[in-house]
């Protein structure tokens, strides 16, 4: 048994102390923003408490989480209600009461939980006193029967105990309302869950997601998100402090469906793919979405981010040699040292893969050879076509030309006019040179290795760039 467990009980809303209690649980777990700035700004709330985060039940596995700067704790339930008022018409009788208090559920809900939170109604504490009985005959036997040591804090200063108990809570989870009945129930009439998308294309950077984000919005039943102000078209909600912002500040980015059942919402942002929180995110708000990633040699990845890194006048880049960035040590300076991990890391294939297929099925991720995307891109495109079940089918080799002065395929118009990626796009720059090769290939070959085994037991086709490093293996 666990020592010093902590034990709170509170009850009406005493703002001055900075706690608030909402009415029928709403807004604050389904998150509902005007409620956390209203808070904030009129009355300096600072904590609150759900029994909604991350389900009403069972009630060991809530927790708590912060948005707003406001704290939100964990509630428990204690069996009383509004309509319990008189002792002696308890649901079941006096009998199941006591029977809860005295070693049932509600004993147990403080035994399994190192922090409790109750709130009971005003009528529990008129009439019959039923909620001060309750809590007293709890208290009474805990200490009896139990080494527990019960203690009580102030809302405030409990919140703040909690967070250092559990500093892991801080960051929500955020999850689809539309998948709890009761979530749904509780949240906004004027919301809809038909503005999450359907599927995403998480990168990495550098390996065609963007001529994938041109040709996907060709298709007339393929809907990209709004572009946002800082980020271009990505979004980058999953793997970033926008995060924090809330499902409503992401839903804004997409349109209502004109059709639900035909219109497909996605969007592209590169960095989710290397991202270590990104996969669990997703999978907690749209678990059924569709996850599209491309693979290119990470050895010209990686060359191609310093060479992108050089043309928008990063101070690291335009300072060091690619050898020098790829090459640097323990003892080199942090600027490098990042630059480094932005060049190396996404191109460890295998582990990120992993990450992501830890959160979804096999079947809810599709691969996209680079490559392959780059020269036949109708090719490609029929293959994610059938992998998202779109309709109606988009003939793409009629929709595409190759520019030779541009060196890509590019969107055909009316009168052989064409739309092509943006001038940022496929910059001429000198080759690799040998010695950076070696060192990459050297550098990538356990990550190839593995991303070979893993494609195999996906029962993917092998890239060929990935065909002839593994042939420098033997």
């Amino acid at each position: 048994m666990i020592l010093n467990k902590k034990f709170a009980l509170e009850h009406g809303i005493p703002t001055d102390m900075g706690y608030a209690v909402a009415p029928h649980h709403s807004g604050v777990y389904p998150v509902h923003v005007q409620l956390y700035d209203a808070w904030k700004k009129v009355w300096n709330i600072k904590i609150t408490s759900t029994e909604e985060y991350p389900h009403l039940k069972p009630a060991r596995y809530r927790r708590g989480f912060i948005h707003k700067s406001i704290m939100v704790l964990p509630r428990q339930t204690c069996g009383l209600f509004t309509h319990t008022i008189f002792y002696k018409e308890y649901p079941g009788g006096p009998k199941e009461l006591n029977k809860s208090i005295q070693g049932g559920e509600l004993f147990f809900t403080v035994v399994l939980n190192p922090i409790s939170i109750f709130m009971t109604h005003l009528s529990n504490y008129g009439n019959d006193r039923l909620g001060l009985y309750t809590f007293v005959k709890l208290a009474n036997f805990v200490q009896s029967w139990t080494n527990l040591k019960l203690q009580t804090l102030p809302p405030l200063q409990l919140a703040h105990k909690y967070f250092e108990l559990f500093p892991e809570q801080k960051d929500p989870l955020w999850q689809n309302p539309c998948d709890d009945k009761r979530h749904r129930d509780i949240w906004s009439k004027e919301k809809t869950c038909d503005r999450l998308p359907k599927f995403l294309v998480i990168g990495p950077q550098k390996t065609g997601t963007t001529a994938l984000y041109l040709f996907l919005i060709m298709h007339p039943s393929i809907i990209s998100n709004s572009p946002s102000p800082k980020t271009f078209e990505e979004v980058q909600f999953f793997n970033r402090n926008n995060y924090h912002r809330g499902i409503d500040w992401y839903m804004e980015f997409f349109p209502t469906p004109s059709n639900v059942t035909t219109d497909f919402l996605f969007e592209k942002s590169a960095n989710y793919f290397h991202s270590e929180d990104a996969p669990k995110r997703v999978a907690s708000l749209i678990p059924k979405a569709k996850i599209i990633t491309i693979l290119i040699d990470p050895s010209d990845r990686a060359y191609s981010w310093y060479q992108h890194q050089r043309f928008h006048k990063d101070p690291a880049a335009l300072k060091f040699t690619f050898y020098q960035v790829i090459t640097a040590g323990h003892h080199a300076s942090s600027e490098l040292k990042l630059l480094q991990k932005k060049c190396l890391i996404p191109g460890w294939y295998s582990i990120h893969l992993e990450r992501w297929l830890t959160y979804f099925p096999s079947y809810q991720l599709l691969i996209i050879d680079g490559q392959q995307l780059r020269n036949d891109p109708a090719i490609v495109m029929e293959e994610v076509q059938k992998f998202l079940g779109v309709t109606p089918h988009y003939n793409y080799s009629e929709a595409l030309t190759f520019d030779s002065h541009k060196g890509f395929w590019c969107q055909l118009l009316e009168e052989g006019k064409t739309k092509c990626l943006g001038k940022s796009k496929g910059r001429k720059y000198p080759p690799m040179d040998s010695e950076c090769r070696v060192f990459l290939s050297s550098y990538y070959r356990d990550h190839n290795v593995e991303l070979s085994k893993l494609l195999h037991k996906l029962g993917q086709p092998l890239p060929s760039w990935l065909r002839q490093e593994l042939q420098k293996v033997r």
